[in-house]
């Protein structure tokens, strides 16, 4: 469904440049709007000429247009678009992006980019296998970016491309299986609103009680969901992640305005999906300014926040559903289904810090999933992969 869509590629000084031409040429065919934006080693591959002549469009490259001070606003471009395609994306460029190098106009566009971004490695095994390089994939990876390695799909990992750019025609079909919601779904039209990521309570200006959520399951079910045609409501705690244009983002801080944002959508929701990790405590005071530090131990008084699944589930209606997760360290069933019952959700979702490489921080997942007809398991798997099992379970309910 890419017609109407607003597309910025960006394309690098890789050999499979060349490809980029298939690309461009398939998204116009799709309907799609096109702007082209190449580094200075790019065009080395391919010519601006060639680029212009599909797109419609002039080609950019630097920063200024003239020398009369007319410049390219990648801050624009960044609003414009409805997502940003890197492809060939080098390693140069990989290593760029991770680490905030803005010395082209392509990375600072993609810094300043609004919508998803979707990303095509192209390199030689050796450098694709490198360290460095993998190490600069997982980063992007974990800012929510979309990598697109040969075979594999989205959020592959592994070898499995071995460097070489995704096929032009899987590339674009990618894009618009991203865009196009599913006809068939249960979902569709459905109003849904998602949790997502840690809350920080401050004790200070500059100091906070926080804890090691990433945000990418909540994210990763908000894309899930929206996928599946439903209008999704996203209230995100303290990420660096992106989402989808056609999520309804409400970014929070602390518990209480988690709370208030989420009390305020629900009344007008048909489910909820609880996954963020809101903090239990909070500090009974803040300092107005920052606390020094001192000889004597420090003592800080807590006092308990909202708890938000509780509030929400004494809100619902026969017509609504709610679905909360349990992270926990033991007795995680007993733990599960005392949440299920006494804070009236249809079923819960239940993972442990006993399962090493998920939960916090990781691209990957455990869960079994408790209602109360009972409990299914679910084998490790990546997130989004996760997230389209929660999904396909509220759906049977909705």
């Amino acid at each position: 469904m890419l017609k109407g869509k607003k597309i910025v590629v960006g394309i690098t000084g890789s050999i499979a440049a060349y490809k980029t031409c298939t690309i461009i040429r398939e998204l116009i065919k799709r309907g799609a709007e096109v702007q082209v934006v190449i580094t200075p080693a790019g065009k080395e591959f391919i010519t601006p000429l060639t680029l212009s002549t599909l797109t419609q469009k002039p080609v950019v490259s630097e920063f200024f247009a003239r020398r009369d001070g007319t410049w390219h606003s990648h801050v624009d471009l960044g609003l414009w678009a409805d997502a940003m395609l890197i492809a060939p994306c080098t390693a140069s460029t990989l290593g760029k992006m991770a680490n905030g190098v803005a010395d082209n106009m392509l990375v600072t566009t993609y810094l300043s980019m609004k919508a998803p971004v979707f990303i095509a490695p192209a390199m030689d095994l050796d450098m694709y296998a490198h360290p460095s390089t993998q190490k600069n994939i997982d980063t992007l990876r974990s800012y929510g970016n979309h990598i697109i390695e040969a075979g594999s799909g989205f959020l592959a990992s592994g070898l499995e491309g071995k460097g070489r750019m995704e096929e032009p025609e899987k590339i674009v079909q990618l894009l618009d299986d991203f865009f196009a919601p599913k006809s068939n779904s249960q979902l569709k039209g459905k109003r849904i609103l998602i949790t997502a990521g840690p809350t920080y309570e401050r004790i200070d200006p500059v100091r906070f009680i926080g804890n090691y959520s990433s945000g990418k399951m909540g994210f990763a079910l908000a894309e899930q969901c929206a996928a599946r045609g439903a209008e999704v409501t996203l209230i995100a705690g303290p990420v660096a992640l992106n989402s989808s244009p056609a999520i309804n983002r409400i970014d929070v801080e602390s518990c209480e305005e988690m709370y208030q944002a989420a009390v305020k959508e629900f009344t007008n929701q048909d489910a909820a999906i609880l996954c963020a990790a809101v903090a239990d405590f909070k500090p009974e005071q803040t300092a107005e300014q920052k606390i020094k530090r001192g000889d004597d131990a420090l003592t800080l008084r807590l006092m308990p926040t909202h708890d938000i699944a509780a509030a929400l589930g004494k809100m619902k209606t026969e017509a609504q559903r709610l679905v909360g997760f349990a992270l926990e360290t033991n007795n995680e069933e007993v733990n599960a289904n005392k949440k299920l019952k006494e804070k009236n959700l249809d079923f819960i979702v239940m993972n442990s810090l006993r399962n090493e490489g998920t939960c916090f921080q990781s691209d990957e997942n455990q869960i079994a999933i408790i209602s109360h007809n009972g409990r299914t398991d679910f084998p490790k798997k990546k997130k989004g992969e996760v997230a389209a099992d929660i999904v396909d379970e509220l759906e049977k309910i909705i």
